[in-house]
């Protein structure tokens, strides 16, 4: 189980390594076409999580999990031999499916598996599992590419998906099942709505923020919100309930929580492509760049517990989002000539926040909850985590085009009008590689600067709500 939730977790974090060799390959994506890339999957995968579990209980935990990996499989094939764009994203969506499906069976089936008093452990190893993956992720995915194709992170991840298959087949335990409804309206409304907020977020900066397309996708995102929430206040069995959002303190964490995650694959999102332009990195290295953000969550996560005990929930909060925030600040004023030593000192700053943050978070989540709602605590977690993560690559991904475009010499934006370094690298001559890698820089900067503040900004309110419900 917990191999099959590094599988797609890692994914998560292993295709933003790609992003480079994606933008110079023979598919020629667009700049927005890239953060689609990215971000299909993850939408996918955050808006479905809890209708994967819904599924498990009602069709059998053990099958939805053999039927998440399938799909998984299937999609990556489909990714790994797309002709061209929109069929790889095709392929990004069912695998997103796929990764929903498995997510909350994992746990449900271990939760079936083991006695009553190991239960706390195995949540717990479960959980840890997923900031592993991103960390799996990383170093297993710049290990594959170092092949020197993008199409080899997709076949890599077929095999495992399918040897997974067959060790869940033979292992897992056959659960108990339940009739309840799934909310098959729910589910469809919150992933259109979702895909219409991003359509207006990453083609602002190649269609015009006042475009037909722009506009239509935020009203759009609107509309259908509105209408999502109006309906999961009539049926039965809804996917989420809007009315647990009455509750301060769950309202409040799970803002907090879209705001670390928003802010950290942001992070990711940039730093992949950060090493390899602007560093001069290599693909493997590059994965292992973003290893000095781990350490805090490795070596200090245990020790949050006591922390929060001794100072309190909302100083502990603070000082996440400070951390988290000012890394992010930090990162920005990084170029081509900073030091990578000076550069990993910013990613430690920011994992301490991270460190501080998803413990106290998911314990405010839970905590908000009564016992008889531990799964739907669970499926938020799950949503908050892979929305914010979407929503971080989607902004930082149109900021940094955005300022990337405007940084770029004259003559070469009026000549090509180039959206990305692979763009821009191939319709002019080498002598003029300097000047793009400046102006990718400089969108990274802005990116973070902005995502950066975002973080602070949201942290600020999630402590104004904290010390609200508190009164």
């Amino acid at each position: 189980m917990s191999a099959c939730v590094v599988l797609v977790v890692g994914m998560v974090a292993a295709v933003n390594l790609a992003v480079p060799m994606l933008a110079a390959s023979a598919l020629r994506p667009s700049a927005s076409a890239l953060v689609w890339i990215v971000d299909t999957y993850v939408i996918f995968f955050a808006c479905l999580v809890i209708p994967g579990g819904a599924a498990g209980d009602r069709f059998g935990r053990k099958g939805v999990l053999l039927a998440g990996l399938l799909l998984f499989a299937v999609g990556a094939l489909m990714s790994a031999a797309a002709p061209n764009v929109p069929l790889l994203l095709v392929g990004r969506a069912i695998t997103g499916v796929g990764a929903a499906a498995v997510l909350p069976n994992t746990l449900a089936v271990l939760l079936h598996a083991v006695p009553a008093e190991r239960k706390g452990v195995t949540i717990a190893t479960w959980a840890s599992m997923t900031g592993i993956g991103g960390v799996v992720g990383n170093v297993g995915g710049g290990a594959v590419l170092t092949g020197g194709s993008w199409r080899w992170l997709f076949i890599a991840a077929v095999p495992v998906a399918l040897v997974l298959a067959a060790l869940v087949g033979r292992v897992a335990p056959v659960s108990s099942r339940h009739g309840h409804c799934i909310d098959l309206l729910g589910a469809v409304l919150l992933v259109a709505a979702s895909v219409a907020l991003l359509i207006g977020i990453v083609q602002g900066p190649e269609q015009g923020w006042g475009s037909a397309v722009v506009v239509t996708g935020f009203v759009s995102a609107a509309v259908l919100f509105t209408v999502w929430i109006l309906v999961e206040l009539k049926v039965d069995h809804p996917l989420l309930d809007p009315r647990l959002f009455r509750i301060a303190g769950l309202r409040s964490a799970c803002v907090g929580m879209t705001a670390i995650f928003f802010g950290m694959f942001a992070l990711f999102y940039v730093n992949a492509s950060f090493l390899q332009y602007g560093k001069g990195f290599g693909v493997l290295l590059t994965g292992l760049g973003i290893l000095p953000l781990t350490v805090p969550i490795i070596l200090g996560a245990r020790h949050v517990g006591r922390l929060v005990q001794r100072i309190g929930l909302d100083a502990t909060i603070t000082l996440a989002f400070a951390f988290v925030g000012g890394g992010l600040l930090g990162l920005s004023t990084s170029d081509a000539q900073t030091p990578y030593i000076v550069y990993a000192t910013w990613l430690v700053v920011t994992g301490v926040g991270v460190t501080l943050a998803l413990p106290t978070l998911s314990g405010a989540i839970s905590g908000s909850l009564p016992h008889a709602q531990a799964g739907v605590g669970a499926g938020l977690q799950s949503t908050t985590r892979e929305f914010g993560s979407a929503l971080g690559v989607a902004v930082i991904g149109t900021v940094l085009t955005g300022r990337f475009v405007a940084a770029l010499p004259a003559d070469i934006r009026a000549d090509h009008d180039p959206h990305t370094v692979a763009q821009a690298l191939a319709t002019t001559t080498p002598d003029r590689a300097h000047d793009i890698v400046t102006a990718f820089v400089s969108g990274a900067d802005a990116g973070l600067r902005a995502i950066g503040v975002a973080v602070l900004v949201l942290g600020a309110l999630v402590l104004l709500q904290s010390r609200i419900s508190s009164k």
